[in-house]
Formats: structure tokens, C-alpha cells, sequence
């Protein structure tokens, strides 16, 4: 099963070449883009490691893609993702997010469903992977 995370999860997985499509897109709408990584990627988990800092000011998606690439290079089993943030006054919000990188295996979650008082129920959802320290949470790094 495949982690859906952000826009295009449901497609294939984007070539260089389509992840460079996106980033024009992003630059050209002036938002600042950064590249982002995880070992935890639980839907409330919405605060990644930055890798780098935010790049303001491209008019090319090279500098991004070669962030990118650094970041797949050192972390290969890690989610990493890619951020386009709109600055302008009244939006201020992430405009695009996309996975570039998936874990080779992805552990999944489980739903946990708590019995409490009065026939209620309370369900929560725990990654696999969590299951192990951060930093080992993936086999082969």
C-alpha cells in the first residue's frame, strides 16, 4: 500500500523532469520553495526537517532540483517532500506540496480503536514505524 501525501499522491511517481515542471510552476507564481524529509509521516505530522533553507528568488528549478537530490542522497529511505509557500499578504499559506522520494517499503499504519465509557468509541491511527527509534524506522540506512 502507498503512503497518499499532498498533491499528485494518487499519480505515479513524478520524474525529474515533471518535478521541474512543478517548481517552474511554483517559481513562476513567486512562491519560495523548500525541500523537507521524515522518517514519521503520520498526517498530523505536518513539521518535516527542513533541508536547507527556503530558496527565495529562483528563476531556474535547478538550484531546487539539485537540493532535492542532495537530500535523496543522504536520507534514501526517508519521505521527502517539496513545499511552495504563498507570501502575499491575505494568503500566507503552503500553496504546493508534493512527495518527490517514498521509503522503498512503507510500513503502514493501524487503527486503533479505544473502548470508553457509554458505548463510545475513540479511533486513532499509529505508523508502523514508529515502532522503532527515529533515525532506524527504515531497513538499509
Amino acid at each position: 500500500m502507498k503512503f497518499r501525501y499532498g498533491t499528485f499522491s494518487y499519480l505515479p511517481d513524478l520524474t525529474d523532469d515533471e518535478i521541474a515542471a512543478q517548481v517552474r510552476y511554483a517559481l513562476d507564481n513567486g512562491w519560495p520553495v523548500s525541500v523537507e524529509y521524515t522518517d514519521d509521516p503520520h498526517p498530523r505530522n505536518i513539521y518535516w526537517e527542513m533541508w536547507g533553507l527556503p530558496m527565495f528568488d529562483l528563476a531556474e528549478p535547478d538550484g531546487v532540483l539539485a537540493q532535492i537530490n542532495e537530500c535523496r542522497t543522504t536520507y534514501p529511505g526517508h519521505y521527502v517532500r517539496v513545499l511552495a509557500y504563498d507570501a502575499r499578504l491575505g494568503r500566507q499559506s503552503t500553496a504546493l506540496s508534493f512527495l518527490v522520494q517514498s521509503p522503498a517499503e512503507e510500513p503502514g499504519f493501524v487503527l486503533e480503536r479505544q473502548d470508553g465509557p457509554d458505548r463510545t468509541q475513540r479511533y486513532s491511527v499509529k505508523s508502523y514505524a514508529t515502532t522503532t527509534p527515529a533515525g532506524a524506522r527504515y531497513a538499509g540506512e
